[in-house]
């Protein structure tokens, strides 16, 4: 068993066993009495022994032991090199003059003292050997591509670190990491330049982050992570909620009647991925920054980014495969003729629609509900976007009579042609009133696919229209609501069909003008 110590070296505390711990104290003593000379040893000493720490942490994560042997103090030291390379004086100059020749092996690391804003141009350049204004001018001129410069300037700047210690300055110069390397970079130090009004703004902010901004952030992290569970519950209630209703009729509303019957298990997982997973990333993001926690381990955080990306995936999928049922139109057109009158009312029915299946389960028997109505609640609701237009024209041959265009999408001509034929839509005539219901049907189980029912009402030239304020919306009339503005409280708006076309009888009508002889 072997006598161990805890050092403190570059600000890490390392345990050593005792004859590693004399042969590193020896060698440091000597790079300590070397470097006593140089008005900048206390520097150069100082980014030595981090630069040794940093080793040695990565021996211990590598080889997956917690102390440091002299087989590892040795192992560094001839990384380093030895104190005999500066021992004569005459050379040591010659030698900081005209460093040997290095296989450099760059890094790719933001640097902050050329930097216009967060460095990246700069570390680019470095490590491209390029001059940094042509990087700079390169992704300026990237940015007018769709904005595809500034996309991976902000890539660059999340992912790529910022140099922060010599050894890493050395990295992305390509210098040796040795204590030659150290010594030359010393006694030719990294050339800070102007960073210029954009970075420096960007400074003033960082340091007011880091003082008075701090608090202000962790106000907004907390805000956030509030915010972001109580949205993830959300989430999963309405995910729930919607496998809950999974044999209620929910489903056949609109929106959720797009979605295929046997797509909408994985579409609603997808969907709950999809957003769940980035709200959950900003969750615990702001829990870091709220209470300066440590990273989040990265096999969770690319487990994470997979599974979101599936989501993306099978959400592509199923939209790309709903929308091919999107691909093909059909329609067909039916007139029906209707009684002449001088005068027509037209109002909104709202008697519920059932079939003989809903009329069997309903137990709905003609004698108990003759001349009574089940009427929809949903006046201002719809299963389905707005879908009925009512147009009125003037009749050319003198007849009365109203044409029904129905129109659906399918994946082929005959898909969409069925999905049409399957709409049900009814007007009732009663004397002079025409009760036009106030949304299609589908069947049951029917996906929505676009269908849309157009009425065109044509009447003769001279016919008295009454319009209920209850069917206004689905009129297609140029000056409705010009109309019904001078109507005021009334319950109809009243027109008149005329040689141009239908008037508002609330509004002055103009005479048409005779021509001069």
């Amino acid at each position: 068993m072997k006598k161990t110590h805890n050092i403190n070296i570059g600000n890490s505390i390392i345990h050593i066993e005792e004859d590693a711990y004399e042969m590193l104290t020896i060698y440091l003593n000597e790079v300590k009495q070397h470097f006593a000379r140089n008005a900048d040893d206390f520097e150069i000493v100082t980014d030595i022994e981090n630069r040794i720490a940093e080793m040695f942490a990565e021996m211990l994560s590598v080889q997956q032991k917690q102390v440091i042997g002299i087989a590892d103090v040795q192992s560094v030291m001839q990384q380093m090199g030895s104190v005999k390379d500066f021992e004569t004086s005459e050379e040591t100059d010659e030698k900081y003059a005209a460093p040997q020749e290095y296989d450099s092996i760059k890094k790719l690391y933001r640097d902050t003292d050329q930097a216009m804003i967060a460095g990246v141009c700069a570390g680019l350049a470095h490590y491209l050997d390029l001059n940094v204004k042509w990087v700079r001018l390169f992704t300026f001129l990237t940015i007018f591509i769709f904005g595809s410069g500034l996309l991976a300037y902000i890539i660059f700047w999340i992912m790529v670190p910022k140099a922060k210690t010599r050894f890493e300055r050395m990295s992305m110069y390509g210098e040796e990491p040795t204590l030659r390397g150290f010594a030359n970079s010393h006694q030719h130090p990294l050339v800070k330049q102007s960073k210029g009004f954009v970075a420096e703004f960007f400074e003033v902010i960082w340091n007011f982050l880091q003082g008075t901004g701090r608090i202000i952030l962790k106000v907004i992290a907390i805000s956030i992570t509030v915010f972001g569970s109580f949205l993830i519950l959300a989430l999963i209630s309405a995910a729930a909620a919607l496998f809950g209703f999974w044999d209620a009729d929910i489903f056949s509303y609109f929106p959720l009647n797009i979605i295929n019957q046997e797509y909408i298990p994985a579409v609603v997982f997808a969907a709950l991925l999809l957003f769940g997973i980035p709200v959950l990333a900003l969750i615990i993001f702001s829990l870091r920054v709220a209470f300066n926690g440590k990273p989040i381990n990265k096999a969770f955080s690319f487990g994470m980014l997979i599974v979101w990306l599936g989501s993306v995936v099978f959400g592509i999928y199923y939209v790309a495969k709903i929308s091919s049922e999107f691909k093909e139109g059909a329609e067909f057109t039916q007139n029906t003729a209707i009684r002449p009158f001088k005068e027509y009312t037209l109002k909104a029915d709202f008697t519920k629609f059932f079939t003989k299946e809903d009329s069997l389960n309903y137990g709905i028997d003609p004698q108990n509900y003759k001349e009574r109505r089940i009427l929809d609640d949903r006046d201002d609701d719809f299963d389905a976007p707005r879908n009925i237009w009512i147009r009125i024209e003037k009749s050319e041959d003198g007849k009365t009579e109203i044409s029904q265009n129905y129109k659906a999408r399918g994946k082929t001509f005959e898909a969409a042609l069925k999905n049409a034929q399957n709409v049900h839509y009814g007007f009732l005539q009663q004397g002079a009133v025409l009760n036009f219901g106030p949304m299609l049907w589908l069947p049951k189980n029917a996906n929505w696919r676009g269908q849309e029912v157009a009425l065109t009402m044509k009447v003769p030239v001279g016919t008295q229209i009454r319009v209920s304020r209850s069917l206004h919306r689905y009129l297609s009339i140029y000056d409705y609501w010009t109309c019904n503005d001078n109507a005021g409280d009334a319950e109809f708006t009243d027109w008149v069909m005329t040689e141009s076309g239908l008037k508002c009888k609330h509004l002055p009508i103009e005479e048409p003008k005779k021509e001069e002889e």
